[in-house]
């Protein structure tokens, strides 16, 4: 089984917010995850509230061979600097 690191879409109507999760990449979006890893929120006000990461689970997955999609490998290169 393929792993992959993706947003899965919560919040409401034009209120968007995303969990970070590691889940099966043949799976559904906003289907079963393996593990919750963070949220994003893109409406944030400041740089520090917009995402919410927990690294140490991030970096065992990556361990693992799971792959972040592009959009998540984006957010977690604005960590890194």
């Amino acid at each position: 089984m393929s792993v992959s690191i993706r947003l899965s879409r919560q919040g409401a109507k034009k209120n968007p917010n995303y969990l970070i999760v590691a889940t099966s990449s043949r799976g559904k979006r906003d289907g079963a995850c393996l593990e919750n890893l963070g949220q994003y929120f893109p409406k944030a006000k400041t740089a520090k509230e917009k995402l919410k990461v927990n690294l140490e689970a991030v970096n065992a997955w990556l361990a693992k061979g799971a792959k972040p999609t592009q959009t998540v490998g984006q957010l977690l290169k604005t960590l890194a600097e």
